[in-house]
């Protein structure tokens, strides 16, 4: 593994490389933003560290490519409460303890998606991992502006069921 990659990131460094590969930025206390300025969230009871590691967490998880990161922000954005500041701290730091331990400042640090995959491996059975991992499934995937990406149109009970609408749409048989 480089020196570079051991190393943490500075800020300027952060900035450029997000800049350059439409990643996540903090912009300024309590907000984390996308570089076009598309969207933001504001951080209140956990920091922006903390939000920006449970974003890549999120994506590390259920990674997709055609799914913008202002929606896993939506997905963990209920993890930015007081209730949750407790859980979210130590989750967060012995997700980075696991990292240091892989030779990285911080889970954020580690640059590859396969190395990020490695770490949360590695933290899978931990009570804080599952809870995130759960949430997400209705955090992200409730959320009816990607429905499309996946081609999923939606509950079908309102409209007469499936017999009637999509059962036997099948022209590949």
């Amino acid at each position: 593994m480089s020196q570079l990659r051991k190393q943490g990131l500075t800020r300027r460094a952060l900035l450029a490389r997000a800049a350059a590969a439409g990643a996540l930025a903090i912009a300024g206390p309590g907000f984390i933003a996308a570089p076009d300025a598309a969207w933001a969230v504001e951080v209140n009871a956990i920091s922006e560290h903390e939000m920006a590691t449970l974003l890549q967490m999120a994506r590390d998880i259920y990674p997709h490519d055609k799914v913008g990161d202002r929606y896993y922000a939506i997905a963990v954005k209920s993890y930015d409460s007081e209730e949750q500041k407790a859980v979210v701290r130590e989750g967060i730091a012995l997700l980075d303890a696991a990292a240091k331990e892989a030779g990285f400042v911080n889970y954020l640090a580690a640059g590859w998606e396969d190395d990020r995959v490695a770490i949360l491996r590695g933290i899978q059975d931990q009570p804080f991992f599952q809870a995130v991992r759960g949430g997400l499934v209705t955090g992200l995937y409730n959320q009816k502006e990607i429905w499309p990406i996946f081609g999923y149109e939606g509950e079908s009970f309102s409209q007469g069921g499936y017999i009637a609408r999509g059962f036997d749409d099948i022209d590949w048989l």
